[in-house]
C-alpha cells in the first residue's frame, strides 16, 4: 500500500492509471485504495475530483482489457499446463464461457461492480469472444460508478487518510506474503514435474 500511495503521489494522474492497471492485471494493490488516496489529493488540493475519476477510468478499463486480450488469444491454455505458476481449471473456463453465453453483455459491467470478482470476467469475456466494442463499452459503464464512487470516499475521508493508511499498511505485508507462497508453490510443482519426466 506505502508503494501505491508513493506513485500516485510522485506521479499524480498517470500514478493513478498506472496502479489501477496492475490492480486489475494483478489483483493488487486494489482499486480502492488507491482511489481513496488520490480522492485525498483532491481533498488537499494536489489534484481534482474529475482528473482522478478519469485517469481511474482509463486504468481500470486498460487493465480490463489486458485481461480480455489474455482470454481471447488463449493464454489462458499456458497458465492451465502442469508446472505453470498459475494453474486454470480448463472445466472452469467452459462453465465461464456458458454464463456469457446465457447472459450476455450486460454481466461485464455488473460485474465491475463486485469487490474481489470484478477481475474475473475480463478473462472469461475474452474467451468467450465478446466483441471488444461491446466489451469496453460495458465495462467502461461498470467502471465508471466504481472508480467515481471510491474517488468520492477517498475525497470524503479527506484528512483521515492518513489513520487510514496505517491500517492498510499490512496490506503490503499480506501481499509479500502471498507472493513468497506462490513463488515457493510454483518452484515445489516444478521439480516434481521435472522428477516425475525424468523417471
Amino acid at each position: 500500500m506505502t508503494f501505491a500511495t508513493n506513485v500516485v503521489h510522485d506521479l499524480g494522474y498517470a500514478g493513478v492509471t498506472l496502479m489501477i492497471v496492475m490492480s486489475q492485471v494483478v489483483i493488487v494493490p486494489g482499486t480502492e485504495a488507491t482511489m481513496m488516496f488520490a480522492g485525498f489529493n483532491v481533498d488537499t488540493h494536489n489534484l481534482t475530483l474529475i482528473g482522478i475519476i478519469i485517469a481511474g477510468v482509463l486504468g481500470d478499463v486498460i487493465g480490463a482489457s489486458v485481461c480480455y486480450a489474455i482470454g481471447y488469444f488463449g493464454l489462458h491454455e499456458v497458465l492451465a499446463r502442469p508446472g505453470s505458476p498459475v494453474h486454470i481449471d480448463e472445466r472452469k473456463i467452459e462453465l465461464t464461457h456458458r454464463w456469457f453465453e446465457r447472459y450476455g453483455a450486460p454481466v461485464v459491467a455488473v460485474s465491475r461492480l463486485i469487490p474481489v470478482f470484478r477481475s474475473a470476467p475480463p478473462y472469461a469475456a475474452g474467451i468467450a469472444r465478446m466483441p471488444f466494442p461491446r466489451f469496453v463499452a460495458m465495462a467502461t459503464l461498470g467502471s465508471a460508478v466504481w472508480i467515481t464512487g471510491w474517488g468520492l470516499v477517498g475525497d470524503a475521508v479527506g484528512s483521515q487518510w492518513t489513520q487510514l493508511k496505517h491500517h492498510l499498511d499490512y496490506v503490503d505485508y499480506a501481499v509479500v506474503a502471498v507472493v513468497v507462497l506462490a513463488l515457493a508453490w510454483w518452484a515445489v510443482r516444478v521439480l516434481r514435474n521435472r522428477r516425475a519426466q525424468a523417471a
